[in-house]
């Protein structure tokens, strides 16, 4: 998530130092496509971005919609926002949508649907895809999103995977990182250092609709 403050900003979360994998790493809020996440109602959930658009948009034969809706739970569990489309109904009660979420990640779309809320995926541009080289018995196949923070939310860390956030302009993250200052893992370093070319979210955003395509390192 990005916003200007008044220059470009991104919001980063610390992962808590007892995880065994990034322990203690400046991250940007996210996590993992879930089976709750693949369900027949996706596009009645997210607006603005048909499945088979998402899916051409990730190269996948179909169901690209569910790393839209993944990306938008994991940033509600771990930063407390809401990429809403629309204005809430009157009484929603986003502290109480975080707690319910944060109880059972699975009830986020069954949520949704009994509050009437969708999300706005056309906001969030996917940017960029990272797979972790042969090797290790861990590895990861990661995608990167980029979106403005919603204009009315603040984020609220989880408390549990989570223990900080923080806006920080990308050129002082990557100085603290040099300095030894702030801990990050490769793919978040050179996504950091991407953002550290634009003064505004806007340019950032501009750069990402364009759908460039993918450098290869």
């Amino acid at each position: 998530l990005v916003d200007d403050r008044p220059d470009l900003h991104v919001l980063m979360v610390r992962r808590t130092s007892r995880l065994a994998f990034a322990a203690d790493a400046w991250v940007f809020p996210g996590g993992r496509v879930d089976p709750g996440d693949q369900q027949s109602e996706l596009e009645r959930l997210c607006v603005g971005v048909s499945d088979a658009e998402a899916s051409e948009i990730l190269g996948v034969p179909r169901g690209g919609l569910a790393w839209w809706l993944a990306a938008c739970r994991e940033t509600l569990e771990e930063a407390g926002l809401l990429l809403l489309a629309g204005d809430p109904p009157a009484g929603f009660d986003l502290a109480e949508f975080r707690r319910r979420v944060r109880a059972d990640e699975s009830v986020f779309p069954d949520l949704l649907i009994e509050l009437g809320l969708t999300l706005d995926v056309s906001a969030i541009e996917e940017v960029a895809r990272f797979i972790t080289p042969l090797g290790p018995p861990r590895r990861f196949d990661t995608r990167f999103f980029l979106a403005r923070t919603p204009a009315d939310q603040e984020p609220e860390h989880d408390a549990g995977e989570i223990v900080d956030w923080e806006w920080v302009r990308p050129a002082d993250a990557l100085a603290r990182l040099r300095e030894g200052r702030m801990r990050m893992i490769a793919p978040t370093v050179r996504m950091v250092s991407c953002l550290a070319r634009y003064a505004t979210a806007d340019e950032a955003l501009a750069v990402a609709r364009r759908r460039l395509p993918y450098h290869r390192a």
